[in-house]
């Protein structure tokens, strides 16, 4: 996140999000990660750190910035989750089954033929969309027979909402 004067929020406006809805499961699992990355992961990542620093001069020692390079990444990710987590709204996703929200599993055609089929979830994943994006924005709030447009990065594109899960 960018600020307009092209520089990075102070740490204090990063947990400042705008809030993001999650199924419990998909809170579940962030918070899993979370765990995981603040205890074994970090611990890790300190003891990589460790071994490199006996490895001689750390001006020219690659494994030492290497380690801690990756200790920057395994914070960062550490700051991101506590901040989605933080700024999180469980939702029920049985709740609505007519219409496009956070959790559902939508089947979509589009304009080619083509059938996609995504989870609109802020949490990510392999076949996921964020609500955010322009897949998500289309789709969000549709039913089942809709036409919506999505307006990607690379073109406009139109899809029908074949099922919603």
């Amino acid at each position: 996140m960018v600020q307009a004067n092209g520089h990075f929020p102070h740490r204090e406006t990063v947990h400042a999000m705008t809030p993001i809805e999650l199924t419990h499961a998909e809170m579940a699992k962030l918070t899993e990660e979370l765990a995981e990355l603040e205890g074994p992961r970090r611990e890790d990542a300190v003891a990589a750190i460790a071994t490199a620093r006996g490895f001689g001069d750390l001006s020219e020692n690659f494994e030492y910035h290497a380690a801690k390079n990756e200790q920057g990444l395994l914070e960062r990710r550490i700051t991101i989750l506590r901040a989605k987590i933080a700024s999180a709204v469980v939702v029920d996703p049985a709740a609505d089954n007519d219409r496009v929200h956070t959790g559902s599993r939508v089947s979509l055609e589009d304009q080619w033929g083509d059938r996609i089929e995504v989870t609109v979830s802020a949490a990510g994943g392999a076949d996921a969309c964020s609500p955010d994006s322009p897949l998500g924005q289309a789709v969000y709030g549709a039913a089942v027979g809709d036409q919506v447009k999505v307006a990607a990065p690379r073109g406009s594109w139109t899809a029908r909402i074949l099922t919603i899960a």
